[in-house]
């Protein structure tokens, strides 16, 4: 028998099944166009990588202290691939869990989520309120400021720039790339 291969679809009916916030569903779109610009950039399967980071806070709103722990049963529940849920489940490395990522797919996602926060942020405060204007200057001036979006991890986002061998404005520059073509579906496109 063939391996169940979750589309975006199955991503997208199971994430709002269990999310109905909408800054939540913006922070998984913007999760997700990122995960598949780092797929492109390492060479791996975008679309895989996609539906991981779409679906990568399944159990974030309907069950915030099991976060990371509760999405297993949920997953199995409908077959998902095992590889798939440690990806997710290691996205809470040193949060909620104590699965190190391992893989450049866990990695990337690591050093991802809590830098995409940062940026939508950063881009919200801005006079366009864009993420197509924005400059890693200005998201390097908040990064430094603990009092701005200061339920960000500054912490994770260092880690994950050392597991991708990036510097901190490198790894800022693509997380910024990445989110750009979806500005308008994350409330980003702002009024340029």
């Amino acid at each position: 028998m063939k391996p169940y291969i979750p589309t975006r679809e199955d991503a997208m009916e199971l994430l709002k099944k269990y999310n109905q916030k909408p800054g939540l569903i913006r922070h998984a779109l913007a999760v997700e166009s990122v995960m598949g610009h780092f797929a492109s950039i390492f060479g791996e399967d975008a679309e895989k990588w996609k539906v991981i980071g779409l679906v990568h806070d399944l159990d974030y709103e309907m069950y915030p202290d099991q976060h990371c722990v509760k999405c297993i049963e949920l997953f199995e529940a409908r077959n998902w691939p095992q590889e798939y849920i440690r990806a997710v489940i290691s996205h809470g490395w040193g949060i909620c869990t104590d699965v190190k990522p391992e893989t450049p797919l866990e990695k990337t996602l690591y050093a991802i989520d809590e830098l995409t926060g940062l940026i939508a942020s950063s881009a919200l405060v801005r006079p366009s309120k864009s993420i197509l204007d924005i400059k890693v200057k200005s998201v390097k001036k908040k990064f430094k400021d603990k009092s701005f979006a200061a339920g960000v991890d500054r912490e994770v986002i260092k880690q994950g720039a050392q597991f991708l061998d990036m510097e901190v404005p490198e790894l800022i520059t693509q997380v910024i790339l990445g989110m750009q073509p979806v500005a308008e579906k994350i409330g980003l496109k702002g009024n340029l």
